[in-house]
């Protein structure tokens, strides 16, 4: 699967800390992130991502374009959503884009776990 990995800079540090959790998971599938965090996820991690521009500069469109072209098949956004962000609405154009061609988007780490548990689960059963 091709899996985009974005978060606010308030949620970085979870993006890195789930990433490394589910690290046997994650390594199986193509990933793809905003700058920072997909830095941050080389650096830390070790696992191989795919960088786009950092969100605010129009990597959040630069996915949501992925998306609208059928090339994305899983979002995961930790979102902060008590701070507000210059770039809000490229954020929802990103959410609507994922609603409208049906892509799972997980934008906290309660939804995020529960979608990566059902990757192990199929990955398991295989």
């Amino acid at each position: 699967m091709k899996i985009a990995l974005i978060a606010h800079d308030k949620k970085k540090d979870d993006m890195v800390d789930f990433v490394k959790r589910y690290k046997d998971i994650f390594q199986d599938h193509q990933l793809f992130a905003t700058g920072t965090t997909g830095g941050l996820i080389t650096e830390i991690v070790g696992l191989k991502v795919h960088r786009f521009l950092s969100g605010p500069l129009g990597g959040d469109q630069q996915i949501g374009g992925k998306v609208a072209e059928g090339d994305m098949d899983f979002v995961i956004f930790l979102r902060d959503s008590l701070t507000s962000q210059p770039h809000e609405p490229d954020i929802s154009a990103l959410l609507r884009i994922c609603d409208v061609h049906c892509v799972p988007l997980a934008t906290n780490l309660a939804s995020a776990e529960v979608f990566i548990k059902a990757l192990r689960s199929h990955k398991d059963s295989e």
